[in-house]
């Protein structure tokens, strides 16, 4: 399992379109995105994860930088969260 840090996504953007954007690439496991604990409201980002760790990692070469709807994403490895 490879996991995937996506940033600077339109609030308009939903969990459907960012698995078929990185679907391109191979098989996605999984699509979260991160809601404000308080207010419920989406934060603008969200994880990937993908089943293959090179569909991964070309899915983060090819798309960091790229637009979905009307934002240039920020796309990288996700780092481990420390607890």
């Amino acid at each position: 399992m490879f996991r995937i840090f996506v940033g600077n996504l339109n609030y308009q953007t939903d969990e459907n379109a960012v698995r078929d954007l990185f679907s391109q690439y191979g098989e996605v496991t999984d699509v979260k995105f991160v809601n404000d604990r308080e207010s419920g409201r989406f934060r603008g980002f969200g994880f990937v994860e993908m089943a293959d760790a090179e569909a991964g990692r070309k899915a983060v070469e090819s798309l960091n930088g790229s637009d979905l709807d009307g934002r240039e994403i920020n796309v990288d490895e996700a780092k481990p969260r420390d607890r």
